[in-house]
């Protein structure tokens, strides 16, 4: 089957659960009863391995509400809201950002921890196979907008494809998107502030730079042949009343797969509108679209058994209109 998109665009914001962006959401499966959060965060919750595992006493229950995201609830009203989607592993940044770009992750933590845990840890960057790697053989193209793990996988590091975050709203603008683009707002933290929404960053601000990058999308006239993931990459030590599925064990028998529950919301003229997905999703299931769309082999048995995000589109219907 052919399918009228041309362009994947991955958003990966930061450190925030299901709950604690959409608790309050209407008609989706969120807490909406927990203590209003301030905006900025006051401080950086435990969000490692070993704070998920004692998630019960540590997790920090508070939330935001539309007045803080705004743009996000219109975006779920809109388009598609999944309240089912869960990271890949049950820690921090890093490791769910290489499930985000290769399917796999060598770690459970981030590598920037103690020397102990650095000596026991695998060491960078990883053979690994990625997502970009398989467009590349089916002569498809793939930028990477400032994401810092790209670096971290064998046959990507140094690759001309890895560029700054700012270019991608110049390139959107253009109308010059590859086939998929991995876009982070991390790496224009030294001149703009952190607009990533990682704690203690104003989440607000981090939400008016996500539109930008969608306005940019529209204005490059790409909007009727791109579909839009906007997703967190791991639960920042934020509460979720959801507890996630456990289908991978780490080496030391602790859960591995699945990590916390996080927003995923689905952008494009044939997202199916004012939707809320209840089916198992995952960061995997991001790249298993891309390979549904585009025609690829999976990269690892993860994204070949991954959900592939379908579920959210019609593509028989009347193209939707850019958000407004």
């Amino acid at each position: 089957m052919s399918y009228p998109i041309e362009h994947i665009v991955l958003i990966i914001k930061e450190n925030h659960t299901f709950d604690n962006y959409f608790g309050r959401f209407p008609g989706a499966n969120g807490d909406g009863n927990l203590v209003k959060a301030p905006n900025p965060p006051q401080f950086d919750p435990n969000h490692t391995h070993k704070g998920w595992l004692n998630r019960a006493k540590g997790a920090v229950r508070l939330q935001y509400d539309e007045a803080d995201i705004p743009a996000y609830w219109q975006y779920a009203r809109q388009f598609a809201l999944c309240d089912n989607y869960f990271t890949d592993v049950a820690g921090p940044s890093t490791p769910n950002h290489l499930m985000l770009i290769a399917a796999d992750s060598p770690l459970i933590d981030n590598v920037h921890k103690s020397s102990e845990q650095d000596r026991e840890a695998p060491k960078v960057p990883f053979d690994i196979p990625s997502l970009p790697e398989a467009l590349e053989k089916a002569s498809l193209t793939w930028k990477n907008y400032g994401g810092y793990a790209f670096e971290y996988v064998k046959n990507l590091r140094g690759s001309d494809n890895i560029v700054p975050s700012g270019q991608f709203a110049k390139d959107a603008a253009a109308g010059t998107l590859p086939s998929v683009s991995w876009v982070y707002a991390s790496l224009i933290q030294a001149l703009f502030g952190d607009l990533s929404e990682h704690p203690t960053a104003n989440i607000t601000k981090g939400m008016e730079w996500t539109v930008q990058q969608i306005e940019a999308i529209v204005k490059g006239g790409l909007w009727d042949k791109t579909a839009v993931f906007i997703t967190w990459d791991d639960w920042g030590g934020w509460y979720d009343h959801v507890e996630a599925p456990q289908v991978e064990a780490w080496s030391d028998g602790s859960q591995f797969r699945y990590g916390p529950r996080v927003p995923c919301l689905v952008l494009s003229p044939y997202a199916k509108p004012g939707h809320i997905s209840h089916t198992l999703h995952s960061h995997v299931s991001l790249l298993k679209f891309c390979e549904t769309i585009f025609g690829l082999p999976p990269v690892t048995k993860r994204d070949q058994a991954a959900s592939d995000m379908l579920d959210c589109f019609d593509f028989k219907q009347q193209p939707l209109a850019p958000p407004q």
